[in-house]
């Protein structure tokens, strides 16, 4: 397992301190959990762009195809 520091404001770290102790945790324990979440988050958030990328494509082709079906069926010799 690695290790890392890091430094943050005193009133978050205060914040932190409570949050954790009301959750029975240590307060390690809590910021791996939070630095778990906001992983996991970052990847939903992710896939969710990325399928809306892809619908949006699908949806912009067909309303090209949609558009070609139109002009085929007015067509007089369809």
């Amino acid at each position: 397992m690695g290790i890392i520091s890091l430094r943050i404001e005193d009133e978050l770290l205060a914040e932190v301190t409570s949050q954790a102790r009301e959750l029975h945790l240590t307060r390690t324990e809590y910021l791996r959990r939070a630095i778990a979440e906001m992983r996991e988050k970052i990847a939903r958030d992710l896939r969710r762009r990325r399928l809306q990328d892809a619908s949006r494509k699908v949806r912009e082709e067909s309303m090209l195809v949609n558009q070609e079906f139109a002009e085929i069926e007015d067509a007089p010799n369809a």
